[in-house]
């Protein structure tokens, strides 16, 4: 039957974002709608940002500033077509690390200098007061070998999202804060994909994206926690606390994933904002969510379901 299917291939990091998709293989939803999906994990968003570039990907799903990076670094036209949520990073410290000011000649450990959370939390920190060049910072990969670099003491703090601050908690290792509480709306996970890709086939575009918010919509729906649960288990091979824990973030109704994956315009201008404030340079097209986004796949999904 896969010879009938459109194959795609998509590219993310691991973790619980990748719920929709999950839930829309497990179910059927894709092969419903005439995909196939080949899911490959990345090593950091530089590999992701390269392999969309190059056509290896078709769709990458991560931080939406990735495509923002493309886009205004290295002259690439990606656009950013679905949402997903606002993020659930922590601020993960080492033992003997209590306050903001402990972090002054402690080395972050980020996935790239230049993107995403990177540029996050050097605002979080800014706005505690720690200014650059008061800390180091290494450049160690995915979140996965971040969450290693710290439990092996090559970091002092790192960034962590779902289900790896709750690993490092597990080890250990302390949460200092989290995002949203310091910088309010961020749009954090979205999907991508380069322009051109998707002019040549958008009508697998709309499908792929119509298959993914029934996969969150299955993954919500509050009769199918427990198999939610299951899902996340195998998937990203967690025992059955964690999964409890994570879906207990990812479906609350105010912090969680977003209604239907829809991108949070307000938490993209956050973004662009603080990619302004990094550079150095701002205009009011690099400033506008227009420049980045297309909503007209994401609206066609809704309309077909």
């Amino acid at each position: 039957m896969d010879n009938e299917l459109k194959r795609l291939h998509i590219n993310v990091f691991p973790g619980v974002q990748n719920l929709p998709n999950f839930a829309g293989e497990a179910n059927g939803f894709f092969e419903k709608r005439g995909l196939v999906i080949e899911t490959t994990f990345t090593k950091s968003s530089q590999q992701q940002r390269d392999g969309l570039a190059s056509g290896e990907y078709d769709i990458a799903h991560s931080a939406v500033d990735n495509a923002v990076a493309m886009v205004d670094v290295a002259g690439e036209d990606a656009v950013i077509v679905v949402g997903l949520d606002h993020g659930f990073n922590k601020i993960i410290v080492r033992p003997g690390i209590n306050s903001y000011d402990d972090l002054r000649g402690k080395t972050l450990g980020v996935d790239a200098l230049d993107t995403a959370f990177a540029l996050v939390i050097y605002e979080i920190l800014k706005l505690k007061g720690i200014k650059q060049g008061e800390y180091k910072v290494q450049t160690i990969g995915a979140t996965r070998f971040r969450l290693d670099a710290l439990k092996e003491s090559k970091v002092d703090f790192a960034v962590l999202n779902l289900p790896y601050n709750l690993f490092a908690q597990h080890a250990g290792l302390a949460v200092l804060d989290d995002f949203t509480s310091v910088i309010g709306a961020y749009q954090s996970t979205g999907g991508f994909v380069k322009r051109a890709w998707a002019a040549q086939n958008r009508a697998a575009l709309v499908q792929y994206v119509t298959a993914y918010i029934e996969g969150l919509r299955w993954s919500m729906a509050p009769a199918n926690r427990s198999a939610v649960i299951k899902l996340l288990m195998q998937r990203i091979d967690i025992d059955r606390d964690i999964a409890e824990q994570c879906y207990k973030q990812i479906s609350n109704s105010k912090n969680g994933f977003a209604k239907d994956a829809k991108i949070d315009l307000a938490g993209m201008r956050k973004v662009l904002t603080l990619r302004a404030d990094f550079s150095g340079i701002s205009s009011a097209a690099s400033l506008s969510p227009d420049r980045y986004v297309d909503e007209s796949f994401y609206r066609e999904a809704l309309a077909a379901l």
